[in-house]
C-alpha cells in the first residue's frame, strides 16, 4: 500500500517554528507539526509533503529556518517541501485549495491556522476526500461544527481535533484516576502564555479568534474527555480582564474566565468549572503555565504541568523548568531525533496511523471514536467555548447548552 501524503496548511510558529522573520522566541522555536512530519517521513509512515500558506515569500526564510533548526541539527533528516503558493506571491489566501488539488482521496491534511479560518478549510480538505486533523478549536461555533461532522460521515474520512493533552501521561493519568473519585465536584485550571505571544499573534488576536479559544480549549477538552461518562455542562459564564492589550494596539481581552455549571448523571448533582487563560503573563522559567484542581466527591488531584521537577540554568537562558515529555529537541547521542514519544509527537503520529489503517482498510473513521477526539466526540467542547463568547459579548448573561432526549447537544440559549 501507498503512503499517505500530506499537506500541512499554515506556516505559523506551531508547524513551522518561524515568525516574523526568525525562529520563534518561545519554546518551539523547531516547530512542532512540520518537525514531526519530516520525522514521519524519514520512519516510512507518510509520502510527499506538502506546505500551504498565504504569502509565497515567506517560504524562503521558512527554508532557511528548517535548514538551521532542523536539517543542520539532527542526523539524515531531509526537509524538503511543496509550497504554495510560489516563492513570487505576496498574498493568496486561497493558495490552500491549489494545494488541496494535488490531493487524493484518502491522503492527510492539518489545519494549524487563526481559529476563524478552520472551518472553511477543514471543509474543503473533507469535501476533497482527505483525512483533517485540525488545531484546538477544532471550529467556533456549534454551526460550524455540525456541518463539519455532517461533510465527515457523508465523505467516510476522519476528522478530529489536535489536542496532545490527551496524550500527556499526566492528564492520562488523572483521567483515569477521576473514575474512582465519585461525582464531580469542582475543577480549577490556568493556563497561560508571555504577553510576547500579543506580538507572535499580533495578526489574528482579537480579530479572529481570543485566549479562551485558543489556551483554554485545552482543559475544556480535558473535562468532556475526562467526564463525558458522568456530567455533562448545563450554562456558561463569561468573565474578562482587559487593558494590556487594548494598550499595545489590539482590541482584545487579557485574560478571559470562562465559569462553567456542570450536571452529574444521573443524580443530577452540580457540580462547578472554571478555566482561566491569559496571554499577559510575564516571562519566567517555562513558557506556558499550566495546571488544574480537580475534586470529586470521594477525593482531588492537582496537577501542574509546567514544573515537573526538572530544571536547567545556564549562561544563554537563566533558569528554565524544561519538559522533554511534549516535544524532546535534543538530539540522541548519534545525532538523531529523539523526540518520538514526546506527546506534541505522539497526537500527530496516533492520526497518521489511525489513517493508515483507514486506507489499508483494516479500521474505519467511527472504529477512533474514543481512542482520537474526532468531530462527533468534540462538540461540547466547541459549546463551552461559544457559549462563553457569546457571554463575554452579551455583558456577561449566562448561556445554557441545550440536549435533546437522547442527551445531544442541539444549541445554546441565553439565560
Amino acid at each position: 500500500m501507498d503512503l499517505p501524503n500530506v499537506l500541512m496548511i499554515g506556516t505559523g510558529e506551531y508547524t513551522t517554528g518561524y515568525v516574523h522573520d526568525r525562529a520563534s522566541p518561545s519554546d518551539k522555536s523547531a516547530g512542532v507539526v512540520a518537525l514531526t512530519f519530516f520525522d514521519l517521513r524519514r520512519r516510512g509512515k507518510v509520502g510527499r509533503l506538502s506546505l500551504a500558506g498565504t504569502n509565497g515569500k515567506k517560504f524562503p526564510g521558512v527554508r532557511q529556518h528548517f535548514q538551521q533548526w532542523i536539517a543542520e541539527r539532527y542526523k539524515d533528516m531531509d526537509v524538503q517541501f511543496e509550497s504554495f503558493p510560489s516563492d513570487d506571491v505576496p498574498r493568496d489566501p486561497g493558495a490552500y485549495r491549489q494545494a488541496l488539488d494535488t490531493m487524493r482521496p484518502g491522503d492527510l491534511v492539518t489545519v494549524f491556522t487563526p481559529d476563524d479560518t478552520h472551518f472553511r478549510i477543514a471543509l474543503d480538505a473533507i469535501r476533497r476526500g482527505c483525512h483533517v486533523l485540525v488545531a484546538k478549536p477544532i471550529v467556533k461555533t456549534i454551526e460550524e461544527h455540525r456541518r463539519l461532522a455532517q461533510a465527515a460521515r457523508e465523505q467516510n474520512v476522519l476528522a478530529a481535533m489536535e489536542v496532545h493533552k490527551r496524550w500527556d501521561p499526566i492528564y492520562t493519568d488523572a483521567r483515569d484516576r477521576i473514575r474512582d473519585l465519585g461525582e464531580f465536584s469542582h475543577f480549577a485550571s490556568y493556563m497561560s502564555q508571555p504577553k510576547s505571544q500579543l506580538e507572535t499573534f499580533r495578526h489574528w488576536a482579537g480579530r479572529s479568534s481570543d485566549i479562551s479559544y485558543y489556551l483554554n480549549a485545552h482543559h475544556i477538552d480535558f473535562t468532556v474527555w475526562a467526564l463525558g461518562h458522568m456530567a455533562r455542562p448545563v450554562q456558561v459564564w463569561g468573565l474578562a480582564a482587559t487593558g494590556l492589550a487594548v494598550s499595545r494596539g489590539l482590541d482584545t481581552e487579557d485574560t478571559i474566565t470562562v465559569c462553567c455549571q456542570w450536571e452529574n448523571r444521573p443524580s443530577g448533582n452540580r457540580a462547578t468549572a472554571l478555566y482561566t487563560a491569559s496571554w499577559i503573563a510575564p516571562k519566567s522559567d517555562v513558557h506556558s503555565q499550566q495546571r488544574f484542581f480537580y475534586m470529586g466527591h470521594r477525593g482531588e488531584l492537582e496537577v501542574d504541568q509546567a514544573h515537573r521537577g526538572y530544571s536547567q540554568a545556564d549562561d544563554a537562558s537563566g533558569f528554565q523548568s524544561l519538559n522533554p515529555l511534549f516535544m524532546k529537541y535534543t538530539p540522541d547521542a548519534q545525532g538523531y531525533f529523539a523526540g518520538q514519544l514526546g506527546y506534541g509527537y505522539r497526537s500527530i503520529e496516533a492520526f497518521v496511523d489511525a489513517v493508515t489503517a483507514i486506507r489499508s482498510g483494516d479500521a474505519s473513521p467511527a472504529d477512533f471514536a474514543g481512542r482520537l477526539a474526532t468531530v462527533d466526540e468534540t462538540l461540547l467542547v466547541t459549546a463551552i467555548l461559544e457559549a462563553g463568547r457569546r457571554s463575554l459579548d452579551g455583558g456577561g448573561r449566562p448561556y445554557q447548552i441545550l440536549y435533546d432526549a437522547h442527551g445531544n447537544c442541539v444549541g445554546l440559549r441565553e439565560g
